[in-house]
C-alpha cells in the first residue's frame, strides 16, 4: 500500500509531462532541417528504468510506436553492466530496433542517479533522406540501425556517425540534426535527475507506478462505459503502392472493463504499406483512447486493458523482410476500423471518418542555386470528421500524425520549388447535421529539371464515410500539369518532372454527421458561401 500523497503523484506526474514536452521544444529550436525544425515532425518521451511508458509529449501519435520498443531493443542487446552513465543508444529498425520505419530515428539515454539506472529519455526525429528507393523489402527502403551506442561518456561515437551519414543522401541536416536530438536528450537527462534530488529516486519510482495504475483504472472506467458485446466493421484501403482495393476488418470484443481487438487482413505485401505490430499496437491504444478517456495521461497504464490480435505475417503485424516506409497509411485506416466498429455501441463519441491519410509528398534533386542534393517533404492535412455535435475540421492533420505545414516562405526559401496554389478544396467535406471538414489543395511548380516527385497517399479509390447518415467526403486527387497549367496525368506514385511543370494534389476531405436535412438553414447558408457546400444545398433546404 503506498503512503505517497496523491497530490504529489499529482505534481510528479505533471512535471514528466513538463519534462517531455520542454525536450520537444529544445529539439525543434535545435534543428536545422526544415522537416524538424518547421514541421515539428518528432516526438520525445520518458521511460522509467524498465522501458514502461511515463509521459509523452503531445507531437505525433504513431511515433509512440517507435519509441516503446526501443529500451527493450537495448536491454536485449546489452547487459546491464554495458550501459553506463553519458551513453545514448542509437536505433531505428523495425523488425529488430523498435521502431516503425526507417526514417524515424530514435536515440534513448539512460539516466542515472547515485550509480543507479532510474530511467531512460528517448527522441525521435524524422529525418527527410532516404529518397528514390524501392519497396519490395526493407533492405531497399535506407539504412537499417539497429539499437547501438550512438555517444560514449556524452561524446559521439565517430566510427558510428560516420557510417551513418554515409548511407544518407543529405548528410549536412543529418549531423545537425543529431546534435540536437543529443541536445534534448541531455536535457531531459537534466531535468529528470532535478525531480530524483527534489523528491528522491524512490519516490520518483513509485510515482510512476502509481500514474500507470491510475491511468488503467480510468480507460478500464471508460471502457466499462461502452456496453458488452461483439462489434465488426469493414473498410477498404488503397494506395498507389497496390492495384485496388484492400479489405481490412476488425472485431472489438467488450467485456466489463476490458476490450479485445481482432484484426483481419491479407499477407503482407510487397511494398511498403505494411504495419509491425508495434505500430499496431500504437495506432490501437491511440483510437481507443480518443473514445473511452480522451485525456487520460499517455503512460503504460493506457496499454493493460486492451488485447490486440492480427494474423502474422499480414499487413497488419508484418514479419521481416517487409517493407513500412509507408505504414502510416495502413495505420490511418486502422483508426476508422476501431471508430467505425465503436460506432455502434457510442455513436455519440465517435466521428466520422477523416481524410484517412497521411499525403506526402518528396521532392529531391539538385538546387540549381546551391549545386546541392535536396529533400523536401511535407505531409498535407485534409478533412477531419464531424462529430454528434459538432463540424470537422478543415484542412488539418489528423489521427496518427500531427505535423504543422512548411510555411510556403520557408518552402520557397529553402528549396527551388514554388507554390502555385494552397487552398481548401470547395465542397469537400461530406454534408450532415454537422458538416465534414474540408481537404485541402497545393500545387507545387518545380524550378529545375530533373526533379524526382513521389506522392503517398489513400482514399483515392473510396471516400470517407460518414455516420448517422451523413454524407462521405470526397475523395483524394493528384494530377501532373505541365508548363501551360493543363493536366497531363493522374498520378500518385513516383515521376520526374521538369522546369516549370508541377503536381496538383487535392487531399480528402472528412465524412458528415447525421442526415443533411437537419442542418440548420442558417448553417447551410454560411457554408454556401464559403464555399463549403455546393449551391444545391439550398435548393435541398428549400425542399
Amino acid at each position: 500500500m503506498s503512503t505517497l500523497d496523491p497530490v504529489r503523484v499529482e505534481v510528479i506526474g505533471s512535471a514528466l509531462a513538463s519534462v517531455a514536452e520542454e525536450m520537444g521544444e529544445m529539439l525543434v529550436k535545435a534543428s536545422y532541417s526544415p522537416n524538424i525544425k518547421e514541421r515539428r515532425d518528432c516526438t520525445t518521451c520518458i521511460f522509467d528504468a524498465r522501458g514502461r511508458t511515463l509521459a509523452q509529449a503531445e507531437h505525433i501519435p504513431l511515433h509512440l510506436g517507435s519509441l516503446m520498443g526501443i529500451v527493450a531493443a537495448i536491454t536485449e542487446r546489452y547487459a546491464p553492466d554495458e550501459i553506463h552513465d553519458g551513453d545514448t543508444f542509437v536505433g531505428n529498425d523495425p523488425h529488430t530496433g523498435g521502431g516503425t520505419h526507417l526514417p524515424d530515428i530514435v536515440l534513448a539515454t539512460p539516466v542515472f542517479h547515485d550509480g543507479e539506472l532510474v530511467a531512460w529519455v528517448t527522441n525521435l526525429a524524422h529525418h527527410a533522406d532516404f529518397v528514390d528507393r524501392t519497396h519490395a523489402h526493407i533492405f531497399v527502403e535506407g539504412i537499417r540501425i539497429p539499437p547501438v551506442r550512438f555517444a560514449r561518456g556524452d561524446v559521439i561515437e565517430r566510427d558510428v556517425l560516420d557510417l551513418i551519414l554515409l548511407n544518407c543522401q543529405v548528410p549536412k541536416e543529418r549531423i545537425a540534426d543529431f546534435r540536437a536530438q543529443l541536445a534534448a536528450n541531455r536535457l531531459g537527462v537534466r531535468r529528470v535527475r532535478e525531480l530524483c534530488d527534489r523528491y528522491g529516486a524512490g519516490t520518483l519510482t513509485e510515482a510512476g507506478e502509481l500514474l500507470m495504475d491510475h491511468t488503467e483504472r480510468m480507460i478500464r472506467a471508460g471502457i466499462a462505459g461502452i456496453p458488452d458485446g461483439t462489434y465488426a466493421f469493414t473498410d477498404v484501403f488503397d494506395s498507389d503502392e497496390h492495384d485496388g482495393e484492400i479489405e481490412l476488418g476488425v472485431r472489438i470484443t467488450v467485456r466489463g472493463a476490458a476490450m479485445e481487438l481482432d484484426f483481419d487482413a491479407p499477407p503482407q505485401l510487397p511494398n511498403s504499406l505494411n504495419m509491425v505490430r508495434t505500430a499496431l499496437l500504437v495506432t490501437v491504444f491511440y483510437a481507443v483512447k480518443t473514445i473511452v478517456g480522451p485525456d487520460v495521461p499517455a503512460n503504460d497504464g493506457m496499454f493493460r486493458p486492451l488485447t490486440v490480435t492480427a494474423p502474422e505475417g499480414s499487413l497488419l503485424q508484418c514479419t521481416p523482410p517487409a517493407a513500412v516506409n509507408n505504414r502510416i497509411l495502413a495505420c490511418q485506416r486502422v483508426v476508422d476500423l476501431v471508430h467505425g466498429a465503436l460506432a455502434q455501441a457510442v455513436p455519440d463519441r465517435v466521428p466520422a471518418a477523416g481524410n484517412g491519410a497521411v499525403t506526402a509528398l518528396t521532392f529531391s534533386g539538385t538546387d540549381p542555386r546551391t549545386g546541392e542534393f535536396y529533400v523536401y517533404l511535407e505531409t498535407v492535412g485534409g478533412g477531419m470528421g464531424a462529430g454528434a455535435t459538432h463540424d470537422g475540421l478543415d484542412g488539418v492533420q489528423v489521427h496518427m500524425t500531427n505535423t504543422s505545414n512548411l510555411p510556403v516562405e520557408c518552402l520557397e526559401s529553402e528549396y527551388p520549388l514554388t507554390v502555385r496554389r494552397y487552398e481548401l478544396v470547395d465542397g469537400s467535406g461530406g454534408a450532415g447535421r454537422t458538416r465534414g471538414g474540408m481537404g485541402i489543395r497545393r500545387v507545387l511548380e518545380v524550378g529545375h529539371d530533373d526533379c524526382r516527385v513521389e506522392v503517398s497517399t489513400s482514399r483515392l479509390l473510396s471516400r470517407p464515410w460518414g455516420l448517422a447518415g451523413g454524407e462521405p467526403g470526397a475523395s483524394t486527387r493528384v494530377d501532373v500539369l505541365d508548363t501551360t497549367g493543363a493536366v497531363t496525368g493522374r498520378s500518385s506514385s513516383a515521376t520526374t518532372l521538369h522546369h516549370g511543370e508541377a503536381v496538383d494534389v487535392r487531399t480528402a476531405g472528412a465524412g458528415g454527421y447525421g442526415p443533411p436535412s437537419e442542418r440548420a438553414a442558417e448553417l447551410v447558408a454560411a457554408d454556401v458561401r464559403d464555399r463549403r457546400r455546393p449551391a444545391s444545398d439550398l435548393e435541398r433546404v428549400a425542399s
